[in-house]
């Protein structure tokens, strides 16, 4: 009886191991928001990382977070890494590709709780004199995300924390404080 039961649990695995081995092997975030303000003013305020804790939804999570700004001052190179507690861990981000005033792409490094290389993108439309402003997030989708992703709803989870940092983006720009 032993025996069958431990031969069950096996085929079990085998068979969840089989599905999390089928996931697609990338992923894709992203959030948009229509935002009252010039796409030109939008985008040199975020392509200058000294601004992200103005808008980020991780800034509040751990007041006593240490940030350190490294490279150019804003647009390509400029590097912005962070190490908090455990709600923000650590990681860094650098600006490789500014295109004025509609893309920019940040290299994105989370080094702990758990390591992932990802790439982060904010891309700025005109929009009926305004700005419809995206945020995306995008990587690979390795075997643990895959696993992980059969529990927690990634998409969910990273975008409500996008729509977050969009809304606090939206109030900065629309007071005109950006």
């Amino acid at each position: 009886m032993v025996k069958l039961m431990l031969i069950v649990v096996a085929l079990l695995l085998a068979a969840l191991m089989l599905y999390v081995a089928t996931r697609p092997a990338s992923f894709r975030i992203q959030r948009s928001l229509r935002i009252a303000a010039p796409r030109e003013k939008l985008f040199a305020y975020v392509a200058d990382l000294h601004n992200f804790d103005d808008w980020s939804p991780w800034a509040p999570l751990d007041p006593a977070m240490r940030k350190t700004h490294s490279g150019a001052a804003n647009g390509v190179g400029a590097g912005y890494e962070w190490q908090g507690n455990a709600k923000v861990g650590h990681g860094r981000m650098e600006i490789v590709e500014a295109t004025a005033p509609e893309r920019v792409l940040i290299k994105l490094d989370f080094l702990k709780p758990f390591e992932a290389h990802n790439m982060a993108e904010y891309l700025l439309a005109e929009s009926d004199g305004a700005t419809e402003f995206t945020w995306a997030m995008y990587g690979p989708n390795n075997f643990l995300s895959k696993l992980m992703g059969l529990f927690f709803n990634m998409d969910r989870m990273v975008g409500s924390q996008f729509e977050q940092g969009l809304a606090a983006l939206k109030t900065v720009a629309e007071r005109g404080e950006a």
